[in-house]
């Protein structure tokens, strides 16, 4: 049984990144920074309120930070 060759079907969707602002992102600044805490801190969130402020003091990125564990931190 032959197949007729037809042309490749391809389905026309647009760029996942199209309209997206994609790379690396400005830094945060200091108001931004100390807004960030205050909501953390009036919410009551501590255990986000710790990550961010180990995220802002040693610069790491959170897929490092969520990885860590408290003897990684504490002596």
């Amino acid at each position: 049984m032959e197949t007729p060759n037809l042309p490749a079907i391809r389905a026309l969707r647009p760029a996942w990144k199209k309209g997206r602002i994609v790379g690396q992102k400005r830094p945060l600044k200091p108001k931004h920074v100390w807004a960030i805490r205050v909501r953390l801190e009036l919410a009551e969130n501590h255990r986000d309120l710790a990550l961010f402020n180990m995220a802002i003091d040693s610069k790491l990125r959170g897929c490092d930070l969520v990885k860590m564990k408290v003897v990684d931190v504490m002596a």
